[in-house]
């Protein structure tokens, strides 16, 4: 039977030969990839020279014995899996060997039952892991913008528009959902930026009364209002080389809106309460989870400050809008909140992987990352599993089948729905995807890069 690299490949080391023969014609039929050697020390050769990802062992061997193996085998490939068959009367080494490592054991006379599901499960463990190195791997190797995790096109566009409009000094709108990353794509925007040395400053409009937002913008002179004992600097004059990050700008009051179109403009200000005119040098970055344009069309916001502000808009795809992204993002919080929380919990279960690949994510970002922080803190093991999902996640089934879409949508828009909504099914499998889908998979690639 000759190997292809996606077929599982099992080692079974047995002095027994008749025992050999009978395992091998069992596993093949499974559709494992079966090696066999009679003795621990021709089953260590086997290894150096061929990539076995479980190893299924005897227990009592001459010489080396299976538990000497298994010491070996977890100390030079401790991601490799190994079975342990064991006759009755020894299931004390048995549960030992579990203790050493060993992933399961099956008692002799062995069933086929038993063997098949506990090399096959030993298999996936095996290949999980694989799947969450590649996974940090790749994670690595994107990670160059701190918590700005993605290799999807639309983030790659995102990106190359970061990178793009970094050096320039005109004003920069962001406009996506909540919970898209509108503030890491900010400060990314000025760390890339001929300002990176000076201050970046952010305030939320939304957070903070509309009585309150002109003095924490511009500042106020002493006596300006009730409770102001003393001078204060606004956000324009902290942020000054610097970069202003104006968070959910749409909910600024008019008022306000007008004062922030003339710094805009003239670059100058006064504080609250004051006559002195204050020179500022500010890149202004703004962001909102509304559309602006819709919000001038309705006459509540100025559409003179909406030109000032839309100079350069990049929007902020969802996460339904770039599935591929979902395990990158789900191994990267997992990660950080297993060290936040001190636990050893390394890897997602294809299970739970399935159901983050599943879920609509209308937190977007936000809410996968407090998906990952829950299942982390009630996780017993090193795997997250289903039951440590949030309930709201937990209960998705698989990825829905059926796609709503409303009358008059643009075709093109459709298409990409239709796809995104495959992929999500897929579990990002491209190649999948258009075979369900009739098309090629370049057309998959194109059709997302648009």
């Amino acid at each position: 039977m000759e190997a292809t690299r996606t077929q599982p490949r099992v080692l079974v080391v047995d002095d027994d030969q008749s025992a050999l023969d009978s395992l091998r014609q069992i596993l093949e039929r499974e559709g494992f990839v079966v090696g066999c050697e009679s003795s621990a020390e021709a089953g260590l050769e086997a290894l150096r020279s061929e990539d076995y990802v479980v190893v299924l062992s005897d227990l009592r061997m001459p010489g080396m014995d299976g538990m000497d193996l298994l010491k070996t085998i977890k100390a030079s490939r401790p991601d490799t899996e190994v079975v342990i068959m064991t006759a009755f009367g020894t299931i004390e080494k048995a549960v030992e060997a579990m203790r050493e490592g060993a992933y399961d054991f099956v008692t002799k006379p062995l069933k086929r039952p038993l063997v098949v599901r506990s090399v096959t499960r030993a298999h996936e463990k095996a290949a999980l892991k694989a799947e969450n190195l590649a996974l940090r791997a790749e994670l690595e190797a994107v990670a160059g913008d701190r918590s700005i995790i993605g290799t999807s096109a639309a983030m790659r566009k995102v990106m190359d528009t970061v990178s793009q409009v970094a050096q320039a000094s005109a004003t920069v709108l962001l406009q996506g959902e909540s919970g898209t990353g509108k503030e890491l794509i900010a400060r990314a925007i000025h760390r890339k930026s001929s300002r990176s040395n000076g201050p970046f400053v952010a305030i939320n409009c939304a957070a903070i009364p509309v009585t309150l937002l002109e003095s924490e913008l511009f500042g106020h002179e002493r006596g300006a209002f009730t409770g102001a004992f003393s001078r204060r600097e606004g956000r324009f004059k902290l942020a000054d080389r610097g970069t202003l990050f104006l968070d959910e700008v749409a909910e600024m009051d008019p008022m306000v809106q007008a004062k922030l179109l003339r710094v805009l403009q003239e670059g100058e200000f006064e504080r609250l309460g004051g006559t002195q005119t204050i020179k500022t040098d500010v890149r202004v970055i703004a962001s909102s989870n509304k559309s602006l344009m819709d919000l001038v069309k309705a006459k509540s916001f100025r559409e003179d400050l909406f030109y000032r502000l839309n100079v350069i808009m990049i929007h902020l795809p969802t996460l339904r809008e770039r599935t591929e992204d979902i395990p990158l993002l789900a191994q990267h919080f997992m990660a950080r909140y297993a060290d936040k929380n001190r636990k050893d919990v390394r890897t997602i279960s294809r299970e739970s992987a399935e159901l983050l690949m599943a879920h609509d994510w209308p937190g977007n970002v936000r809410e996968l990352e407090n998906t990952l922080e829950h299942a982390v803190v009630l996780c017993r093991g090193d795997t997250v599993r289903t039951e440590d999902l949030p309930e709201l996640v937990a209960r998705d089934t698989d990825a829905r089948q059926f796609l709503t879409i409303q009358l008059g949508t643009p075709l093109d828009e459709i298409e990409h729905k239709v796809i995104q909504q495959t992929l999500r099914m897929t579990k990002g499998n491209k190649r999948l995807a258009a075979q369900l889908l009739g098309i090629a998979t370049r057309t998959v690639y194109r059709k997302l890069e648009n």
